[in-house]
């Protein structure tokens, strides 16, 4: 009887103990669903969006992979499971131990494995060894586009997260809504069939078309590759658009990466040079300065400078670029024969608060809004820092920087009637007039003075028979250490063509040259192949 009295006294205690556990669980410290032991949350995480060019050709798709993962306390034999792991993935047997820790139920091992290694691991049949399906990033075209697109890495909570480019501006459009699956779990974390179970869906991110022509694209990279080798450039960069949307047509920097193994790469070659470096533009900003003292009425173009020799501004000689001199000269021949001292001379006429108006006005010193990530916004100095040789310098093009995006945007309003523009990458934007710089008629001027800086200009280029094409070149030296440095120059060119009506508009830039420093021996020869590559594929006929 005293036995029969101690089980019933243990299990009454035990019973009272277990009504005491649940008062404590239910009534003063209830479990909330996020600290309930029990309840099990699973990330589903959403397809990005892929993206396209203007013709719906794929610029990036999604591609499956898998995560390899091991549980531990099922592996039998550590070595031969690292041996034979490693003779696929070769990443290093030292690495894989490392990985390895036997105290562990489940170790994520390496994520991003294809197919094909899955299906070799996977024959060699260890328990311990499993997978987990996962998107990456495909790219159907390689690295043509690399700078534009930008890359998917990890957080610090290892989500994927766009970085420059398309993937970091639109990362939240691409991204998408995760889904999450709720399930309650017993002690051992076997599903409870009878218990809590709840799936929300993710929704997968927006798909993208962008402005960009895969095949003008394909043209450009080609024939920047090819200009770097023939003219042992440093780097290049060509800016293809519509100036009358400002719609991207091409975006090529060189050297790029390579978007599947971005990871290699250090941070210095994931910058867009188009929209993210700045460079004095030389020469090519001479047809801005000439078009804003056109509209001011200050000069036509038939008006005549005497270019007798070097000026002479705040203590500075001031040459033309072959220290050579023509004496009566038109407007027109200024920017033919890329006259320097012709140009302080324009700039002295239009006067400084004129000049620093119109510099605003083609949206210097502030970031043209691209849909890009990483833009910068160039430097143009507040009035007050302005010196007389500030004045005179920038008139050609030197003592102020800005960005090739900010350049090419500003020309454009030169020959698209006067409306400077929001340059995008994104279709589905519509055109964004920001404001004007110049009217119709001051556009369709110099218009034709470009045209005769191409026709009559002081090299005679290789350029398509029977079509009317505009442009400027520019050379610009490099500063240095507070001074210019002669041997090292920036070559550009920006054309724009057919000239009555231009279809493209595009900037072509050279760092440091050394097969020749000047713009007309460089980026204007390198202008016009592209050009003739350009017409054929728009079928554009000879007039």
């Amino acid at each position: 009887m005293s036995k029969i009295r101690i089980v019933f006294t243990l299990f009454c205690i035990l019973f009272i103990l277990i009504v005491i556990r649940l008062f404590y669980l239910q009534i003063v410290a209830p479990l909330t669903p996020a600290s309930n032991a029990y309840l099990k949350y699973k990330k589903i995480a959403p397809q990005r969006g892929r993206v396209y060019d203007r013709n719906g050709q794929p610029f990036v798709l999604n591609q499956t992979s898998y995560l390899l993962y091991i549980e531990p306390k099922k592996m039998k034999d550590k070595e031969k499971l690292v041996d034979k792991l490693d003779e696929v993935l070769k990443i290093g047997e030292a690495t894989l131990e490392a990985k390895i820790n036997e105290k562990k139920d489940w170790i994520a091992i390496v994520g991003g494995v294809s197919k094909e290694k899955k299906e070799k691991i996977a024959s060699f049949r260890f328990p311990e060894v499993g997978f987990e399906d996962n998107l990456k990033r495909y790219y159907p075209e390689a690295s043509l586009a690399a700078h534009l697109l930008g890359f998917v890495g990890k957080n610090k909570d290892s989500d994927d997260v766009g970085y420059f480019g398309i993937e970091g501006f639109y990362d939240k459009e691409l991204t998408g809504l995760p889904g999450l699956i709720k399930t309650e779990r017993d002690i051992l974390g076997r599903p409870i069939l009878l218990g809590s179970q709840e799936k929300i869906e993710s929704e997968n991110g927006r798909d993208l078309v962008l402005t960009i022509d895969k095949s003008v694209q394909q043209i450009v990279k080609q024939k920047l590759l090819s200009g770097l080798e023939r003219y042992k450039a440093k780097e290049g960069c060509v800016l293809v658009a519509d100036p009358y949307t400002m719609e991207i047509l091409a975006n090529v920097c060189l050297p790029d990466f390579d978007l599947d193994k971005y990871y290699l790469f250090s941070e210095e070659f994931f910058k867009n040079s188009a929209i993210s470096s700045s460079y004095e533009p030389g020469s090519t900003f001479k047809p801005l300065i000439m078009a804003a003292a056109l509209q001011e009425k200050k000069v036509k173009p038939d008006d005549l400078y005497n270019e007798q020799g070097a000026v002479e501004i705040g203590g500075y000689k001031i040459r033309t670029w072959d220290d050579k001199y023509e004496g009566k000269i038109s407007m027109t021949r200024i920017l033919e024969k890329s006259s320097n001292v012709g140009m302080v001379s324009v700039g002295q006429k239009l006067g400084g608060r004129k000049l620093l108006k119109f510099l605003r006005a083609y949206g210097f010193g502030t970031p043209t809004e691209i849909d890009l990530q990483g833009e910068a916004s160039g430097l143009l100095k507040a009035e007050k820092d302005w010196r007389t040789i500030d004045y005179a310098t920038v008139t050609f093009g030197q003592g102020i920087a800005i960005t090739p995006i900010q350049m090419l945007t500003a020309f454009s309003s030169l020959v698209n009637g006067g409306e400077l523009l929001q340059p995008h990458i994104k279709r589905s934007i519509e055109k964004r007039v920001k404001r004007r710089t110049i009217s119709a008629k001051t556009s369709e001027i110099i218009k034709k003075m470009l045209i005769s800086s191409v026709e009559r200009g002081e090299y005679k280029w290789i350029k398509p028979k029977g079509y009317k094409i505009g442009g400027k070149t520019g050379t610009s030296q490099i500063p240095l250490e507070g001074r210019y440095d002669p041997s090292k120059t920036i070559a550009s060119f920006v054309g724009f063509a057919p000239a009555d009506k231009p279809k493209f508009i595009a900037l072509i830039l050279l760092r440091e040259p050394r097969t020749s420093i000047y713009g007309s021996e460089t980026a204007a020869p390198l202008f016009f192949e592209i050009a003739k590559e350009l017409l054929v594929y728009y079928n554009i006929a000879p007039e």
